[in-house]
């Protein structure tokens, strides 16, 4: 059974810096996370046992210090916390800044806000909670729903397939050709890379296994764009979550993960997969290829083979 493994998986700067910040001020002071900090339950129960608190609003807050998630709120969570006299730590992604920025920017200069994203994701109810008109797309028919507007600024959550968000904003100006659509591309480069890996990842492999937590959404968009080239495709949050019968003799599997899932989480699933392809497997004499396996591209390997 040869294993490959994505060229861009797993946990991002981002979320690598939120979880550093919550456990050097943990070490210090009792602190409290406002909401998840990332979508990972194996990452909250860790954080959990270092004496962090999850709490999802300001007034639950008990403890003098409080961290925005990684995934940003908006200026009027942030001072609610402030007015009840919280020290409140930002740990939100400077990427998912940029995508408020980028908004608040469209908004100044009159364009009417779209967000291409899903509507009760915290990072997009962060964006939407200080406008007072805002749309959300998702889909076509929600664009075809959009009321006419002489001008659309579109911005996109950080974690979504950046084809889809651009067939999302071409459909817009087909739809309103007479309106100005100006689009600034807030997907976030770890997820490009993740969601490209996965693609070409994905087209060699007989099965993919997609690493991340059960509410994370780049994970789930991971889950679907595998499925779009293989058509055995696995969420699982932990290497407890494997089924030895998934799997074939000789299969090529394939190993992505979301960007809040730990390192030693794929390193777990990546040596049970290696138990199920050993001679002792109930799959009977395996004869696993020790040699690596590479995917061609333009010159560069997308992906490496791991035995």
């Amino acid at each position: 059974m040869k294993i490959l493994k994505a060229e861009h998986l797993g946990m991002c700067f981002g979320v690598r810096d939120a979880i550093a910040l919550a456990v050097t001020t943990a070490e210090h002071e009792p602190l409290t996370v406002l909401g998840e900090l990332v979508h990972n339950e194996t990452v909250l129960a860790e954080l959990r046992a270092r004496g962090v608190r999850i709490e999802q609003t300001p007034d639950a807050v008990a403890t003098p210090t409080v961290m925005i998630t990684a995934h940003g709120a908006s200026e009027r969570r942030i001072g609610e916390s402030h007015r009840r006299g919280l020290n409140v730590l930002e740990a939100t992604c400077p990427l998912v800044q940029v995508a408020h920025r980028s908004l608040a920017k469209l908004v100044r200069e009159g364009f009417h806000p779209v967000i291409i994203g899903k509507r009760d994701h915290v990072e997009v109810r962060g964006m939407t909670e200080d406008l007072p008109d805002v749309d959300v797309v998702l889909t076509e028919a929600d664009i075809a729903q959009l009321t006419a507007r002489p001008r659309f600024g579109v911005i996109a959550q950080t974690t979504q397939p950046i084809e889809k968000v651009r067939h999302l904003v071409g459909l817009l100006r087909k739809q309103f050709p007479q309106a100005e659509a100006r689009f600034i591309d807030t997907v976030c480069q770890p997820t490009k890379q993740r969601q490209h890996a996965a693609v070409e990842l994905a087209k060699h492999s007989d099965v993919v296994v997609v690493i991340g937590g059960a509410h994370s959404n780049n994970t789930h968009e991971l889950v679907r764009t595998c499925g779009q080239h293989c058509s055995r495709v696995h969420h699982i949050q932990t290497a407890a979550d494997l089924r030895e019968e998934w799997f074939q003799q000789e299969d090529a599997v394939g190993i992505t993960a979301g960007t809040s899932t730990p390192d030693k989480i794929i390193s777990e699933v990546e040596r049970q997969l290696k138990e199920f392809g050993a001679p002792a497997s109930g799959h009977g004499a395996f004869e696993p290829n020790h040699q690596q396996r590479a995917v061609p591209e333009a010159g560069a390997p997308m992906l490496a083979g791991r035995h």
